[in-house]
């Protein structure tokens, strides 16, 4: 099953983030937690991690790339149970 990951609300008035870098490149195999990709906000750099175990399959925008809050950044390919 694939598993989105999201751009999350980081904070009152957050509203979209710039991806800065990403940690992992499609191919990659990622845990439950680890980051994933860096996202920069008006207030901060943060990481973002991934919402369960398996292989980056896609990513969604580029470094330098900005998205509203709850947009799709990648896509994992969840590991099987």
């Amino acid at each position: 099953m694939t598993v989105k990951i999201i751009l999350p609300k980081s904070g009152m008035g957050i509203e979209e983030g710039t991806v800065a870098r990403w940690l992992k490149q499609v191919g990659d195999r990622v845990r439950q937690g680890e980051a994933v990709v860096e996202v920069e906000t008006a207030k901060a750099l943060q990481e973002v991690h991934a919402p369960v175990g398996g292989r980056l399959v896609k990513i969604s925008l580029a470094v330098g790339e900005s998205a509203a809050v709850n947009t799709e950044l990648g896509v994992i390919e969840e590991d099987p149970a």
